[in-house]
């Protein structure tokens, strides 16, 4: 089994909601070849980010949480997982115009037909929670007439003319690792194989500079960075769904500690809710305690919640998110997360993930 599901039945969620945040998603997504954009950033990018790539990262998940002013940015995930359920099942799609053919048939399509030989790849690959689905990914590029191996770095062998694996050259690294800049020792020989043009890592690191990093989400809130570079309605779109964000580092600490019930505390460098800490319930050793320079605070939204008819047919009160997978500006597929606790997770007993149908 890959992840889990809580219940068999879809989630109704808001047309209304829905275009907001495939709006959204879409604008941001331009924002990787707005050369004002592009200009400001510059300076901020490490080098792997500066490679120019032609083909769009592979699932980008947009998380949101819905609430009554319309649905609000959680983070975006340069590698997104949850799609397969196991089983052979992948997780149901809502008949919408903006879902073209199968899933399948738009995962396949996120994949360029130029990569014939393509390494799924992950640290300690065996050792992942989602080590069942990037086997089934595996599966249905194989069906699709590519050579697919699920890797760990060290199982890539460097060659005269990049990477390979069991004798085989890779084209292409469908790249699960969460080292989105290539930084770490275990990724050194894909690093330099990507630098000189010998395989295509994809997510790449530079549609998580421009994009994904949590940093970006502190520059839509600085005066100036967007009005410079995108028309009104666009800011107002950008800042109406993302969080107000900021570095702790720029704004008055005190303050921040008296307001800390507002504000979420999350690390820049980390993904997902590693990490994450919620100002209120945070004692004032563990606020005196954190990386001014590297935390991030954001503005709390609560997540909305829903009752779910769970697999065992009981009712249960959970919280909700919603994933937008996107490749580019095209919608792949949609995703509810539903779970309890504190920060989304899948450790307490019937959280899982959940279809969505549209209203």
């Amino acid at each position: 089994m890959s992840t889990s599901l809580a219940s068999e039945t879809p989630v109704p969620i808001s047309r209304t909601d829905f275009n907001a945040m495939l709006r959204f998603s879409r604008t941001v997504f331009r924002l990787k070849d707005n050369d004002a954009y592009l200009t400001q950033l510059c300076e901020q990018l490490p080098s792997a980010a500066h490679i120019q790539t032609g083909w769009p990262s592979v699932l980008m998940g947009f998380d949101f949480h819905l609430t009554d002013n319309g649905p609000k940015l959680i983070e975006i995930n340069n590698n997104a997982g949850g799609l397969y359920i196991g089983d052979n099942r992948w997780l149901p799609q809502p008949e919408i115009v903006e879902l073209d053919g199968s899933l399948e048939q738009r995962l396949m399509a996120m994949f360029a037909p130029e990569w014939a030989a393509i390494a799924i790849m992950d640290e300690d690959v065996t050792g992942q929670f989602m080590y069942a689905e990037m086997q089934a990914y595996a599966d249905l590029l194989r069906k699709n007439g590519r050579k697919v191996m699920v890797v760990s770095p060290e199982d890539l062998q460097v060659h005269d003319n990049g990477l390979s694996c069991d004798g085989i050259p890779i084209d292409a690294i469908y790249n699960r690792h969460t080292d989105f800049y290539l930084e770490g020792a275990d990724v050194a020989h894909i690093r330099r194989a990507y630098e000189q043009g010998q395989v295509v890592v994809n997510p790449h690191p530079r549609s998580y500079a421009l994009i994904g990093d949590k940093s970006r989400m502190v520059d839509w809130w600085r005066e100036g960075v967007l009005e410079n570079c995108v028309d009104d309605a666009a800011v107002k779109l950008i800042r109406s769904v993302t969080p107000e964000t900021h570095r702790l580092c720029e704004i008055d600490r005190d303050q921040a500690w008296a307001e800390r019930k507002q504000w979420v505390f999350k690390p820049a460098a980390r993904h997902g809710g590693k990490g994450v800490l919620l100002g209120k319930a945070m004692s004032r050793k563990r606020f005196d305690g954190l990386d001014i320079s590297e935390t991030i605070v954001q503005r709390l939204v609560p997540a909305s919640e829903v009752d779910l008819e769970g697999l065992d047919g009981e009712q249960n009160r959970m919280k909700l998110d919603i994933r937008l997978y996107m490749h580019g500006e095209n919608l792949i597929a949609l995703a509810g997360r539903a779970w309890r606790g504190q920060v989304t997770n899948f450790r307490q007993p019937g959280s899982g993930w959940v279809a969505l149908s549209i209203d």
